[in-house]
């Protein structure tokens, strides 16, 4: 566990000092540079900081990796009191923690995890205005003794993270987060600011509802995200596809996302057993377990975490160069969360869905089968239908999930699969036919495989056995593939005319979009899907796992630079990347700076930190270029 004692430094702002406030009164955009080493504010971050600091609630709307902590962090050192932030990922805080304290600020975090002398040490800090900016677990703030003691102490501000949360529509509710709405009555005049990275028109309206915040300023970031290259395919081989698809980032740390925990063991030893380094991350690791994968994946080694869709891994490793989906999400918003993990540095980064008709169907199953009430159905249903309309769009990926959010791209983005290879279309006005008609005729009780094989006039044991042999429409589809029809099939599965019933997943026609098809009514036009290899799917720019070309020279400065960080963070105990980002070191490495001026004038290289690794990593770039 990192070590929970203040750091003292020296500084313009006094850091060796312990008391609360010494960061009172001094302008926003002056501790921004001096403390975070940033030249100005990105995005919406100066009208959120603006509206907390005049003291008014604020919902921000952020894609990941676009910079919310600022948001908060900033007024809550600016503004008299101690900063509170309300978080539910313990991974995420103690990196949120370990990352200020290399900035020179007191943070620290309480939760669970913590050992009592730990948490003795940080009630003693709360009780005599040591601390910054204390991050808690909504579980431990409501506790009555918590809230005992925080009622005593002036806060600054009240930040909610990963604000979905408290919202029944997000796709992470967590019903703890609904107690949250008594926070006025404890805090009256503290100003709170939620935040999210994801969150459609119904889900903000009850964020806002459920923190009673109905006057709260509402900021709303684009969420576009330019360096994610997002690309879906429809499964063939999945392991290869896989396989594929991490071999571009061998160096690099990925994700993949799977249904269920057996799920993620599977895959994970399937890795193993071909070399890689993976590990399975679920909600039904043993304690120790889980917190040996997070120490793995923190230290910065390349590594591949297999993990269930539905478990938040609150992993705030900056580069994370693929994520990969093996099973669809239930809805664009949870898809988007997940995605959001890889190129939080902005760097270039992949992101891959193999989806199959039978996803589709097993979804709408479940969602029928659900005993929600039929307006939360409605609901669920239409985010489901949405994400299974993502993964069959033939226009622009980016701009269909955009849309999700409520956003309207104005041009193509350029770097998804469908804009990088755009996708071919045919009149599949008879093919959809045939399939139904031969889904009709074999009874609506047969799995896809038998009814292809009738299609493509194949004499099985089981078509003979039921006499599908000798049905009109046993053949009437053998001059293509079975690649084909299994396209066919998807794609009606995700139109609707088509679901699947029972333990063997039986085709079954919905009469109401099928009928209209049959009669020659209504034309069905599908896309096509051709064999192509992962590789020359995803956009070449993702090849570069460094993101910007490096010369040969400034090569080897990044290299000893990351060798010097990765020791250091070793000697500490803390995770590389809240030392430098590999986007800071790359600039170093081009940049190279001969003194400490020059030095400190490089983005990602405040005040604190310039202290205290400043003539280390000038004594790296000598050695290196000596």
């Amino acid at each position: 566990m990192i070590e929970t004692g203040s750091i003292s430094t020296p500084s313009q702002f006094s850091h060796s000092r312990l008391e609360r406030d010494r960061f009172a009164g001094k302008p926003p955009q002056e501790v921004l540079q001096a403390v975070f080493g940033f030249p100005g504010f990105r995005s919406l971050q100066a009208q959120a900081v603006e509206c907390v600091m005049e003291g008014r609630d604020t919902l921000v709307l952020m894609p990941t990796g676009g910079g919310k902590s600022v948001c908060y962090q900033i007024p809550a050192l600016c503004r008299e009191g101690m900063g509170l932030v309300i978080s539910p990922l313990i991974a995420l805080m103690d990196d949120q923690v370990a990352g200020l304290r290399q900035l020179g600020i007191n943070a620290a975090a309480l939760h669970s995890e913590l050992e009592g002398d730990e948490a003795a040490k940080i009630r003693s800090d709360l009780a005599n205005g040591r601390i910054d900016l204390l991050y808690i677990s909504p579980e431990r703030l409501l506790s009555s003794g918590t809230l005992d003691r925080l009622v005593r102490i002036p806060l600054s501000v009240i930040a909610i993270d990963e604000a979905h949360c408290i919202s029944a529509w997000g796709h992470e509710f967590r019903p703890e987060y609904r107690a949250l709405t008594a926070l006025p009555r404890h805090f009256p005049h503290v100003p709170r600011i939620a935040l999210t990275a994801t969150a459609d028109e119904r889900t903000r309206e009850d964020i806002l509802a459920a923190l009673d915040m109905p006057h709260a300023e509402v900021l709303v970031s684009s969420f576009h995200r330019p360096n994610l290259n997002i690309s879906v395919q429809p499964k063939a081989s999945e392991t290869r596809q896989l396989i594929t698809a991490l071999e571009r980032h061998k160096d690099a740390a990925s994700i993949v996302y799977c249904g269920s925990r057996a799920r993620t063991e599977r895959m994970a030893t399937s890795l193993r057993e071909r070399g890689w380094p993976a590990l399975a991350y679920h909600a039904g690791l043993s304690p120790i377990e889980k917190r040996a994968a997070l120490l793995r994946f923190r230290s910065g080694e390349p590594l591949v975490i297999v993990a269930t869709i539905a478990f938040g891994m609150g992993i705030d490793r900056p580069d994370v160069r693929a994520v990969v989906h093996l099973d669809m999400p239930a809805s664009p918003e949870a898809y988007y969360q997940q995605i959001g993990r890889a190129g939080r540095d902005g760097l270039p980064s992949d992101t891959l869905l193999l989806y199959g008709g039978e996803d589709m169907a097993r979804a709408r199953y479940w969602l029928d089968q659900s005993a929600a009430p039929e307006s939360e159905k409605r609901i669920m249903r239409s985010r489901l239908e949405a994400m299974i309309a993502l993964t069959e769009t033939t226009g622009c990926r980016t701009r269909a999930l955009l849309h999700c959010f409520g956003e309207e791209l104005a041009e193509p983005c350029g770097h998804c699969d469908n804009c990088l290879h755009p996708v071919l279309t045919f009149n599949g006005t008879e093919a959809a036919r045939k399939l139904l008609s031969a889904v009709y005729r074999t009874g609506q009780c047969f799995g896809a495989l038998h009814v292809i094989g009738v299609l493509r006039g194949k004499t099985t044991e089981a078509i003979t056995r039921n006499g599908h042999d000798k049905l009109t429409v046993w053949g009437i589809g053998k001059d293509k593939s079975e690649q084909f029809w299994r396209g066919v099939v998807r794609q009606l599965i995700a139109r609707g005319a088509l679901r699947t019933e029972g333990q063997y997943g039986g085709l079954i026609l919905n009469q109401n979009v099928a009928r209209p098809i049959l009669r020659g009514e209504e034309e069905v036009h599908l896309r096509a899907d051709p064999v192509v290899e992962t590789n020359s799917r995803l956009s070449d720019r993702g090849s570069q796992s460094s993101g910007i070309a490096l010369t040969e020279d400034s090569k080897a400065l990044f290299d000893a630079l990351r060798q010097w960080r990765r020791e250091e963070a070793q000697e500490q105990e803390i995770p590389p990347y809240v030392i430098f980002h590999d986007s800071v070191l790359r600039d170093i490495a081009m940049e190279k700076p001969s003194d400490l001026d020059e030095l400190g004038d490089i983005k990602g290289v405040g005040r604190s930190k310039l202290e205290r690794y400043g003539e280390a990593v000038l004594e790296v770039l000598e050695t290196a270029q000596a």
